[in-house]
């Protein structure tokens, strides 16, 4: 199957006039599919309107998670003479675009002359008529002089900014200058990424995949099972199971994965994560049980309405286990310092009983795509839960929320099982090395 290759319009559209102010381009240039096979082709016609909406839901919460819904572009009043856009600017790399927002406001000369300079580009003028008179053409200094200050704005409004090196994250300084005026902007260089969305359907069925990490406890993990389909019989459940002695584990959607032994908890959650196909994962031990208060909707709920969040932790047997990561970058040579401190950050807004922190219990509900981009380090086989959430510090925004309920089984651990879960201080020590080189820590404290 061949998907609709988009091509813009090779022609840069008009952009809008310098102004004071906020503004943003609010009709970007429809792309137009040309000699290709549209990609909505196979869509059926009754459920067309449907998926439509949608899409165009997701869509629009991944702009507010990308932070392209407050992308407004701000343009710095004359406390100088000079206009310009003070957060800066995006271009595609190696792509002629025209910058935005620059003018000169000044008192009455018999000429006016600006120049600017770039380090990573060249600058030009579009459309440069006989008697305009512009210096550098394609350079990376460039002057524009006038006897009309009219005429040297309309110069301002055409001037576009072209990368000549190839990096998908990089960024430029613009040094825009007039007399004993000047003003420095960035310009963010940056490839284009395509969203990922997932079709959240129309119930928690299709929004919401079960997670389970099995480990010797068949026992509890069918209580488990047997839990969730009291209310939940058709939801998705997926075991990682690396037992020593695999057992089968049967039902109706269920998806039983069989590992190495003894291959760890965060291996077993990788696997787990790599296999959901919905935007959102419940991730849940092999010994819960839900409760009749359980209700995955109401994690559903907060996430949909807050898209910006990642991760949303509840309670396990009455334990709302959640915390705060305090992190010192330290020097560069003896690396920095982490302590966890059970606490919270403020309040989740509109949400009572919902704040934000930086780590909760093992009971939470994942955005699939943001969790995967931090994912599990398999390196923590035994005693591991903190470091995923200290790896996603800073990425994952994360709450946790009273209420949200579900059980622990009450059983007694075999030998077997109590000599993997509680591994002998070899295994402690040989963590600890391990963050000191990967999170470049000097020392950690939980």
């Amino acid at each position: 199957m061949r998907l609709s290759n988009c091509n813009r319009d090779p022609e840069i559209p008009d952009f809008p006039k310098p102004n004071i102010g906020p503004f943003r381009n609010e009709n970007p240039a429809p792309c137009t599919c040309q000699n290709t096979n549209p990609a909505n082709q196979f869509v059926s016609e009754d459920d067309m309107d449907d998926l439509q909406k949608r899409r165009a839901e997701e869509f629009r919460q991944h702009q507010i998670r990308s932070g392209k819904e407050n992308d407004v572009l701000l343009l710095v009043p004359a406390n100088t003479p000079l206009q310009y856009p003070m957060r800066g600017f995006r271009v595609t790399p190696m792509n002629k675009t025209l910058i935005p927002g620059l003018a000169l406001q000044t008192q009455k000369r018999a000429v006016y002359k600006v120049s600017l300079r770039v380090h990573k580009g060249v600058l030009s003028v579009m459309n440069v008529q006989e008697g305009e008179q512009v210096e550098g053409q394609n350079e990376q200094h460039l002057s524009i002089s006038s006897s009309s200050l009219q005429q040297l704005n309309d110069l301002l409004s055409r001037l576009t900014y072209t990368s000549t090196i190839y990096h998908i994250k990089t960024e430029d300084l613009a040094y825009f200058s007039f007399e004993n005026h000047e003003v420095i902007f960035p310009i963010e260089i940056r490839r284009l990424s395509v969203p990922v969305l997932f079709d959240p359907g129309k119930d928690v069925n299709s929004q919401v995949t079960v997670l389970v990490k099995a480990f010797l406890r068949y026992k509890e993990l069918n209580v488990l099972i047997n839990s969730i389909r009291v209310n939940y019989p058709k939801i998705k459940i997926i075991v990682a199971d690396d037992s020593l002695n695999p057992e089968k584990v049967v039902g109706d959607n269920i998806e039983h994965y069989i590992m190495p032994p003894a291959q760890g908890w965060f291996a077993g959650r990788n696997l787990a994560v790599s296999q959901v196909t919905t935007k959102y994962f419940l991730w849940v031990d092999d010994d819960f049980v839900f409760l009749n208060e359980t209700r995955i909707e109401s994690f559903v709920n907060i996430m949909e309405a807050v898209p910006e969040l990642d991760v949303v932790g509840g309670q396990v047997g009455g334990n709302q286990f959640v915390f705060q990561l305090q992190y010192e970058e330290g020097n560069s040579e003896e690396g920095g310092c982490i302590t966890r401190v059970t606490r919270t950050h403020a309040p989740l807004p509109g949400f009572n009983g919902c704040f934000f922190a930086d780590g909760v219990v093992n009971y939470f509900l994942g955005r699939t795509e943001a969790v995967r981009r931090v994912g599990f380090d398999p390196f923590l086989k035994r005693v591991a839960h903190t470091e995923f959430f200290v790896d996603g510090l800073g990425d994952l925004l994360v709450a946790t929320c009273k209420g949200l309920s579900i059980g622990h089984q009450k059983h007694g651990s075999t030998n077997k099982y109590g000599s993997y879960r509680h591994p002998p201080r070899s295994d402690s020590q040989a963590k600890i090395t391990h963050h000191f080189f990967k999170n470049h820590l000097k020392c950690i404290k939980y």
